[in-house]
């Protein structure tokens, strides 16, 4: 009798066994999906035949870990697919099937995680997060194109090396369209042997990431082999408490970091804080505008050998490279009609901006010999950030969740 249940319960609904198994037949009709069901589309009702261009979103209820997917896409006709996961990490982007029953498959790593920490303590997310796809009780993917076809999609728990990143409002994972980090970027050039794990909010500085309890979170799941990457600088240089600043509480909190970090056996990276689009009065070159700051990660990267990548430099070249105008194409710029009221904000990038950084961090990876790019995607090709794609070609499909409203900080 119970077997006969088992079969029956497997032909009507994903496989959802206790090792958190499913399989999605979309073939099949899902439904909506709720916490007493555990699965089915969410954000939106089912995808809209009559406008096959609309995105949408399939989640289902696991307990925190990462989970290795497999999508197989593709259908009846033509198709344009961008798969992302959570709060917007892109997976793969414009997969096409360009005749009828062509099918495309492919695996990747997805973390998914809540606030809680263990049976006392939990992450002190802000209020803006509490809503996030991000940090919720369910994995929860979009699809996303011109016309998004999926065929299936399988989901299992994976023993896999994870890549925590810690940070501010250029790492997070951004929840909302224009807005976008290189954290939820950079997710698209690891294979199914990596998942990336997204601890940065926006306002952030490392004595408020270490406040906060999200480093705890990160410690609760950290193992030797994984990776943790650090950046701030945005945020740190506008507290004025005594003993703050670039040479004392900055390089303090830095020095936390790499101790909890090393003393769970796992490599930490640091990454030097973004620029700022502040050119010079001859619009030709960048101002730093962070002070101290870069120098005193570069000073305890150089006493605690720790590996460093110079995100502070690589994204200057990128800037000037591009130019005072089309510097523009890479940050929330936009005009009034596109998003209810005019976007000017020199700190945060647009989805092309944070594509174009986050292939500068894999560089970085690579040119640190990290052993963790042998797991790169094989279409994955070196960049040089004086050399940039061009953004009249980039192709991004803007998720159905938007905000005009800046992130924290700046």
């Amino acid at each position: 009798m119970k077997s006969a249940l088992l079969l029956l319960l497997c032909a009507m609904a994903p496989t959802a066994m206790e090792a958190q198994v499913y399989d999605i037949d979309f073939a099949k009709p899902q439904p909506v999906y709720t916490d007493e069901l555990g699965y089915g589309y969410d954000v939106t009702s089912a995808p809209d035949k009559k406008n096959p261009s609309t995105p949408f979103y399939f989640s289902v209820k696991v307990p925190d870990g990462n989970y290795r997917v497999k999508v197989v896409l593709g259908g009846k006709k033509n198709s344009n697919t961008t798969v992302r996961a959570e709060g917007r990490r892109l997976l793969m982007d414009n997969i096409e099937t360009s005749k009828a029953k062509e099918l495309k498959t492919y695996e990747f790593a997805v973390n998914k995680r809540s606030p809680q920490i263990d049976e006392k303590n939990r992450v002190k997310i802000k209020d803006r997060e509490k809503n996030y796809l991000a940090w919720d009780n369910r994995l929860t993917l979009e699809f996303n194109g011109t016309n998004p076809a999926v065929k299936s999609i399988h989901i299992e728990p994976a023993n896999v090396t994870t890549i925590y990143l810690c940070g501010n409002s250029t790492v997070v994972d951004q929840n909302f369209e224009p807005w976008a980090s290189w954290g939820q970027m950079i997710t698209r050039w690891f294979g199914p042997d990596v998942a990336i794990s997204n601890h940065a909010e926006s306002g952030l500085t490392a004595r408020t990431f270490l406040g906060s309890l999200r480093l705890d979170k990160i410690l609760s799941t950290l193992k030797e082999g994984d990776y943790v990457f650090v950046e701030f600088g945005h945020n740190d240089e506008k507290e004025k408490k005594p003993g703050d600043g670039a040479w004392y509480h900055y390089v303090y909190n830095l020095k936390i970091f790499v101790d909890q970090v090393r003393a769970k056996g796992a490599e930490i990276v640091f990454c030097t804080p973004t620029q700022r689009r502040m050119f010079d009065k001859n619009k030709k070159n960048i101002v730093n505008t962070h002070g101290d700051f870069p120098a005193a990660m570069k000073m305890v990267a150089e006493r605690e050998h720790v590996a460093l990548i110079d995100l502070n430099e690589m994204t200057r070249i990128l800037f000037e490279t591009l130019g005072f105008e089309n510097s523009k194409r890479a940050l929330v710029h936009y005009p009034a009609e596109t998003y209810g009221k005019k976007l000017e904000d020199n700190t945060h990038f647009n989805p092309y901006g944070a594509y174009e950084v986050a292939k500068c961090v894999v560089m970085g990876m690579k040119q640190l010999n990290l052993p963790i790019t042998k797991h790169l995607r094989t279409d994955w090709h070196d960049f040089n950030p004086a050399q940039p794609d061009d953004w009249s070609t980039f192709k991004w499909a803007p998720s159905l969740l938007t905000e005009s409203n800046k992130p924290d900080g700046n």
